[in-house]
Order: C-alpha cells, then sequence, then structure tokens
C-alpha cells in the first residue's frame, strides 16, 4: 500500500506537516523496496524526525565579509564561502537554496537587511 498526505498510518498522525510529508515519502520508498510496512513505518518517522532536526532548515544570509561577501547559514560563527563580489554571492546562494528549500536573507554593506528570498 502506498501512502498519501491524506492518507496516513495513524502512527504518523502527531507529526507536524513536514516531518509527516517526509515519512510517508521515505515509507514508501521503503515499500517499493520490498519493507514489511510495519518496519517501513518505523524507520520513516525516525528518519523523518532526524532529518527535519539537523540544521538544513536553517536560513542562508548574504553578508559583507571584510572586503567581500560570504554565504552564511543563520548563527554560524563560520562563512559557507567567501566571493569576490555580491552578485557571485547571490548566484551561488540561489542555488544552495532552491536545492535545500530554505530562506535567503539578502544584507546591505552596512548589514541592514536589503530582501528576503524564498525557494518556492
Amino acid at each position: 500500500m502506498s501512502w498519501t498526505k491524506s492518507d496516513y498510518p495513524a502512527s504518523m498522525k502527531n507529526l507536524s506537516s513536514k516531518t509527516r510529508n517526509k515519512a510517508i515519502e521515505i515509507a514508501n520508498a521503503l515499500l517499493n523496496d520490498d519493507y514489511a510496512e510495519g518496519r517501513a513505518i518505523s524507520i520513516a518517522i525516525s528518519q523523518a524526525e532526524k532529518m527535519n532536526t539537523s540544521n538544513e532548515e536553517l536560513p542562508y544570509h548574504i553578508v559583507p565579509h571584510n572586503d567581500e561577501w560570504a554565504i552564511k547559514r543563520e548563527n554560524a560563527t563560520r562563512a559557507t564561502e567567501v566571493f569576490s563580489t555580491k552578485e557571485k554571492a547571490l548566484d551561488k546562494a540561489r542555488d544552495l537554496v532552491k536545492n535545500k528549500n530554505v530562506q535567503l536573507t539578502i544584507h546591505r554593506q552596512d548589514g541592514s537587511i536589503e530582501r528576503v528570498q524564498y525557494a518556492n
């Protein structure tokens, strides 16, 4: 049996919608790999919860970095990557945001927020 966002195991009902959707996706993949239903559900919930507590959800920021521009995760102490121009940082950051489905906050040279972009 394959599950959907509106038809899923009762054990997934108390999960956040984001975690539940990921668990449904994982469980369906495990079923396709011939896992037993109960085992697929258990593994899927466990993995979805781990994935949604990682820093993958943290937004990226483009910030001034000395005389260059850096891409940083929110609350990070170190830059993910540093670029010579803001435009180069924006190009790379847009790919990261799109692939990871997270928010991008773009700052001005003085550190104030210029704008916020979303992946969707």
